[in-house]
């Protein structure tokens, strides 16, 4: 969906490697990645980023951002906020424990504290094309993010939102369990003094039985299709029948499929669908 959503609008598509997580990085991941993409024929444009080499950028804006008063140290341990619901299925919603406490920075009982971005209360909005309107209450539905972990790990909060600011980039497409997430991003390049991109937020390809393909629980990716015998031609077809944007069993690259559409037609089929 990012691949033509950029492709109809005459825009770049970008490619970005969020490996920051290093616990979690597998050998030969990004590689396999690219590999993917190139059999599908989802061409991007100029070098692949890798968010793993920009650390000393992100270092940079955070210290910024902590200079400027924006973020807080917080000393709660997830065990102390275990107990935290999450407000309509998003991440659970800090209590500000920490927010107006003695602001010390260094180790403490052998621990340094995470860092949060302080929120002012209020709507946090951005431009939503797909999903359902862009607005979240910051105090209400949102709450104080962390943007550096007690770990010293850099959030996703931060990093995608300082390189979206810095490449330009005008639309981020992305599946529809991420809508949430915006919201501290639109925090953060507010805080930055750039308005956020655009973002359609798309339907997920769920499994039989209605979940999304995720990591954790051990969904596949290409292989087993292509172990059914499919080739990249039978791939795109599926994908794009299961929005109706081409009859069931089609086969067609992804530059025959880019010829099928325009932008107009894709925007209303994703919102039908979604």
């Amino acid at each position: 969906m990012a691949w033509l959503q950029a492709r109809l609008s005459g825009g770049r598509f970008l490619l970005r490697h969020d490996d920051l997580d290093r616990p979690r990085r597998r050998a030969g991941a990004i590689e396999a990645i690219e590999a993917d993409l190139r059999w599908l024929g989802l061409t991007w444009d100029g070098p692949p980023l890798r968010q793993s080499e920009r650390t000393g950028l992100y270092a940079t804006v955070l210290s910024a951002l902590r200079r400027g008063g924006a973020l807080y140290p917080c000393r709660c341990s997830r065990r102390m906020l275990a107990h935290l619901s999450a407000p309509h299925g998003g991440w659970p919603l800090y209590p500000g424990t920490c927010r107006d406490g003695a602001h010390g920075w260094g180790v403490q009982q052998g621990r340094l504290p995470s860092w949060r971005l302080k929120l002012e209360p209020g709507p946090l909005r951005w431009q939503e094309r797909i999903g359902e309107e862009g607005c979240l209450e910051s105090a209400t539905e949102v709450g104080d993010v962390v943007l550096r972990r007690a770990d010293g790990f850099l959030a996703y909060h931060l990093t995608s939102a300082v390189d979206d600011l810095l490449l330009a980039v005008t639309t981020v497409v992305r599946g529809s369990d991420l809508w949430r997430s915006t919201a501290p991003q639109v925090a953060v390049s507010e805080r930055l003094g750039r308005p956020f991109a655009t973002t359609w937020h798309v339907p997920l390809w769920l499994n039989e039985a209605g979940e999304r393909l995720a990591k954790r629980e051990g969904a596949q990716g290409l292989d087993p299709l292509r172990q059914e015998g499919l080739d990249a031609a039978a791939v795109i077809g599926r994908m794009a029948s299961s929005l109706e944007l081409v009859p069931s069993g089609s086969r067609l690259s992804a530059q025959e499929l880019l010829q099928e559409l325009d932008l107009d037609r894709l925007e209303a089929q994703l919102r039908q669908t979604g």
